[in-house]
This record gives structure tokens, C-alpha cells and sequence, in this order.
């Protein structure tokens, strides 16, 4: 087939491996110049989880996987020793693994090569068009609540993917596996590309299956029942017929969900099944529901879990080395959460010697502009706007995204919000959109945009009148009151709803008994009142944002230099 220039352009990533297989590019690794690396090594070293740009040219960062999130202390102790004696910036990520960053050209072929001699640790297959880090739960095998140890799976299908030359660096577009054996459920697992999640079939304990999640969808029902022992087996043929069907022609409709958008499920199914040989079962019952987990808990072998809070992500060295160390002085072990928090498990009743960061350990933040040139705000810090009280006394989960790209999955939480510009704000550009709606413990729906703009001066207070309408409501949880209250309302309506709550300063209840127009009128004799009931909730969300925010004077949106980022 013939593709104009411009088509070709988009399929850049495939000329690149029909070219070259990265498998068969890598011993080039050792013979490069990293102070003047061609756009082909840039994109190669991606799979192996190196990470440099145009932009600069003159840092690099490593990714490190960690199956099942299983760093270890020792390793952990190791990786931030060389943090230290290089000064380097760690990050816990969404995906249970690690990210170094600010490493110098000199420096990164011998941090790459101690990173990968560390047992159960790699960084291929860490970046690029790959599978990625396999995640489950981070009280996995000793959680009260543990039906199916979920790591046996995810090592064994490590080893038989994370090498696999045909594999590295040549599917479609990369891949998420989540995985749990759990009853009890706290993560936002459904929105992985592929989920087996813990359920029931005549008797038999095993996994439902679940396809076409992102940062953006919700992981759909395959009515497929998989049995413990044949999990490694289906999920690589799963991988196997993505790799071989999967949509090549333009990387923004790579993903498996489009895939299924474009054959269907049943067809995508029967990819699957030319890859698996064996019949399967229709799904059972599906067993996971809804836990919140405090910093300390129980495991059933009569130990205990301790959940230390990172600042966001953030770690630094020494207190890396610290930790590493209370959990080897312990007989501990030492895992990362796909909440970008560190946890000690198999520990006594001593309590860590470290004091306890006042950071929430519900709010999960991308890297933000400090680290990623897609990112508008510096979200790490930024998250300090939020009630952090309020959501740790709710155990509100909280994902924040600095574009619309989601690496704060901030469509699979309570509260979502994404981090914008908004020149219509004046001298303080910075906006934030903030997405009500989703229903993750069971995998029901993501969230949407619903306030489509506020400004981070006000982030604080409308976080909190969020919060407080919850608490009005009476219901057991954040998510319970998505589910029987906002989720009631048409979305327009509720963003007028909090904006006019904002602005009067009144609080009618959200009664989903009631009209919207009752509710509406309860706001008083109000300009946008009318203007709700004559033109729309949207043209009064707008005229409400107009008088509450928008400067007489429209400043010049000005975007981070990238010359004054912090180096990665």
C-alpha cells in the first residue's frame, strides 16, 4: 500500500521496527554517543526505558518496571544510593514502578546496567509501543481478603514477555495488564487495557476478563471466566493477537480499545482464541467490592501492612535509604502501589520510625510540567490546593492530570481534575477542569468533565463544596454518592448546581427526588437562575464563570520554558 508523506509521517514508529527491530538494534547500546543521539536511537531506547528529547537533550530518565510492584528493600536501598551519588530525582509511578530522572550522558549506560542486574527488576519495555508494568494490589498474597495470589501470574508472564524479541518495542501501541486476587478493592484497576478481576464460577475461584480500558475508557466485559492456572496462558494470547490484529495506520487509534471499536468484541475474541487453543467459559461473579485501607492494617497471617505516604510521588534519597532500611531491620518487604505510595508489608506491631508525611495518600499525581512537556501546571505542587484533610478523612481518591492525556487516570476516581490555561482569568492563567461521574470499584463508568473550568485559586473551595455536598448527603462513600446522586442529575445541571452553590453562597439539596428546576430556583432571584430556566444550564454555568472569575483585562497566557523545567 501507498502512503502519502504526511501518513507516513504519522507511521513513523513502524518504519522505524519494520526497519530495525529494536531486539535486534539493542547492542548498539553500548557504542552510543549520548551527548548526540540520532531521533532512530531516541526512539529505540524508549523500549529499554530510556527517555531523552529534543527539548533536552542534555538529561536523561530511566524507568524502572516493577512486576506486581515487588521492589524490595534491597533493591529499593540500592536505587537510591545511586540517586544520591548522582543527585538524581525519584518517582513512584501509577504503574508500580520508578522513574530516575536528571541523569547525565555520561552516566546512564552504568545506571542502566545496575538497574537491570537487580533481581526482578528491568527497564525494558517500559516506554514505547510494549506491555507494560503488570500491577495488582499492593496487599496481593497476604491482604486479608486475598483469594488468588495474582504475582505467580505476573512473573511468570514477565518472563515470557519482557525479552521476547518479537515482542519488544513492536505491538500496535503499548498495553496495560492489571491483575487481583482480592475481594476487597481500592483501585481504579478497570482502567487497564487488559483486567482479570477476581471472581467465581461454580464454586471455582478465578478472574472475569475485561478489555478496552485507558486513562480515557473503562475496561469492558469479555463474558470470558478464566481459571487461576490458565491466566498466563490467555493473557499472552491476548498480547499475541493484539500484536498481530491490532490497528497500525495512525498511533492515536493503536490502543486495544480501538481494536474493539473496530472489529467488535466477539471478533476480537476470536483473535484471542486463535492464539489460546482452548475453549473458555462465559464470566462468573464477579467479587470485588469496595475496602478503604488505612496507613496501618492487618494481614492475615496475623502481621501487619504499613502504607508510608510519599510526597506525591516524590522520594527523596535518603528517605528512600531510610525506609529501605526500618524494612530489612523488620523482615519486611517493600512494595509500590499503583497510588505512588510505598508499602511495608509482613512487619510486627512496631510502627516506622519515620514521621508521617501530611500529603493525602488518596490524590494520585501525574509527573506534571517539572518532568513532561505535555504538562501545563507543576502538579505535584499544585496538588497542595486541595483539602488534603477532607480527602484523607473521606478516603476520597483524587486523580490529578496536567493534560488531557491522563497519567493521573483523573477519569477513574472520585474527583478527576486536569490542570489547564485559561487566558479569560487574568494574570492567574493557570484553570482546572474537574471530572464527577465515575464508578471504578466495580468498573461501571469513567468520569466527565463536568466543571469545565476553574480557576486554581479557586480549586480549594470548590474541591470542598464538593466534599461538603457529600457529607449532606449522608451516603457510606464518595463513589456511592457519584452513583446515587450526581449520577442522577444531567451533568450540565450539576456544574450549574456547585457554580451557583459557590457564588450565593446557598446550599439547596441535591435531592435526586426533586426537579432540576426546583433545585435551581432554590438559588434565589438570581440573573443566572432565569437565564438556567430560559437558555440552558450551560449558558448559565458560563454567565456564572464570567462574573465570578473573568478578568476585564485578558492577560497573555504565557506556557513553561522549557529551558527552566527541572531537568528529568
Amino acid at each position: 500500500m501507498m502512503y502519502a508523506p504526511e501518513h507516513l509521517a504519522e507511521k513513523r514508529y513502524e518504519k522505524y521496527k519494520a526497519a530495525l527491530r529494536p531486539a535486534d538494534w539493542f547492542p548498539q547500546i553500548k557504542t552510543l554517543d549520548f551527548e548526540s543521539l540520532a531521533e532512530s536511537d531516541r526512539v529505540y531506547l524508549q523500549d529499554f526505558g530510556v527517555f531523552n528529547s529534543e527539548l533536552e537533550e542534555e538529561t536523561f530518565m530511566l524507568r524502572v518496571r516493577v512486576p506486581g510492584g515487588r521492589v524490595g528493600a534491597r533493591n529499593f536501598k540500592t536505587i537510591a544510593e545511586l540517586a544520591q551519588k548522582y543527585d538524581l530525582t525519584l518517582l513512584l509511578t501509577a504503574r508500580s514502578g520508578m522513574q530516575i530522572h536528571g541523569i547525565e550522558p555520561e552516566n546512564i549506560l552504568e545506571l542502566f546496567e545496575t538497574v537491570n542486574a537487580l533481581e526482578g527488576l528491568s527497564t525494558w519495555q517500559t516506554f514505547g509501543d510494549n506491555v507494560r508494568n503488570i500491577v495488582t494490589d499492593p496487599y496481593d498474597g497476604v491482604g486479608e481478603s486475598c483469594e488468588i495470589e495474582a504475582f505467580p501470574i505476573i512473573d511468570a508472564l514477565h518472563e515470557r514477555f519482557h525479552k521476547n524479541p518479537e515482542l519488544v518495542g513492536m505491538l500496535p501501541r503499548r498495553i496495560s495488564v492489571g491483575i487481583t486476587g482480592m475481594r476487597e478493592n481500592a483501585w481504579p484497576l478497570f482502567s487497564n487495557d487488559l483486567f482479570l478481576g477476581l471472581a467465581e464460577k461454580e464454586g471455582v475461584k478465578g478472574f472475569n476478563v475485561y478489555m478496552g480500558g485507558k486513562n480515557t475508557e473503562i475496561s469492558q466485559s469479555a463474558d470470558i471466566f478464566i481459571p487461576p492456572e490458565e491466566a498466563v496462558d490467555f493473557v499472552m494470547a491476548v498480547i499475541m493477537a493484539f500484536d498481530r490484529h491490532g490497528l497500525r495506520e495512525k498511533r492515536m487509534k493503536s490502543r486495544l480499545f480501538h481494536m474493539i471499536e473496530h472489529y467488535g468484541m466477539e471478533e476480537v475474541k476470536r483473535f484471542v482464541a486463535e492464539f489460546y487453543g482452548k475453549p473458555w467459559q462465559s464470566e462468573g461473579k464477579l467479587l470485588l467490592q469496595k475496602r478503604h485501607f488505612a496507613d496501618k492494617e492487618p494481614l492475615k497471617d496475623g502481621k501487619w501492612g504499613h502504607r508510608y505516604r510519599t510526597d506525591y510521588g516524590v522520594i527523596e534519597p535518603s528517605e528512600a535509604q531510610k525506609i529501605a532500611d526500618w524494612t530489612l531491620q523488620e523482615g519486611g518487604e517493600l512494595r509500590i502501589g499503583i497510588d505512588q505510595q510505598l508499602y511495608i508489608v509482613g512487619v510486627g506491631e512496631a510502627r516506622p520510625s519515620f514521621a508521617k508525611r501530611r500529603t493525602s495518600p488518596t490524590v494520585v499525581a501525574c509527573a506534571g510540567s517539572e518532568y513532561c512537556p505535555f504538562s501545563y501546571w507543576s502538579i505535584k505542587e499544585e496538588a497542595r490546593y486541595l483539602p488534603v484533610e477532607k480527602l484523607i478523612e473521606h478516603d476520597i481518591r483524587v486523580g490529578f492530570s496536567g493534560c488531557m492525556k491522563g497519567c493521573g487516570r483523573h477519569k477513574h476516581t472520585d474527583i478527576g481534575i486536569v490542570g489547564l490555561r485559561n487566558a479569560k482569568f487574568g494574570r492567574e492563567d493557570r484553570s482546572a477542569r474537574i471530572f464527577l461521574g465515575c464508578e471504578y470499584t466495580r468498573g461501571k463508568r469513567v468520569g466527565e468533565a463536568v466543571l469545565r473550568s476553574v480557576p486554581v485559586k479557586a480549586l480549594e473551595r470548590m474541591v470542598l463544596l464538593l466534599i461538603t455536598a457529600f457529607e449532606e448527603s449522608g451516603k457510606r462513600d464518595f463513589e456511592t454518592f457519584v452513583a446515587e446522586v450526581l449520577n442522577r442529575f444531567d451533568e450540565r445541571f450539576v456544574e450549574f448546581y456547585f457554580l451557583a452553590r459557590y457564588e450565593s453562597g446557598r446550599a439547596p439539596t441535591l435531592d435526586p427526588s426533586r426537579e432540576m428546576a426546583e433545585i435551581a430556583r432554590a438559588f434565589g432571584e438570581k440573573p443566572y437562575v432565569d437565564k438556567a430556566l430560559s437558555e440552558g444550564w450551560q449558558k448559565a454555568s458560563d454567565a456564572i464563570v464570567a462574573k465570578l472569575w473573568h478578568a476585564e483585562k485578558i492577560a497573555t497566557v504565557y506556557h513553561v520554558d522549557p529551558a527552566k523545567r527541572r531537568s528529568r
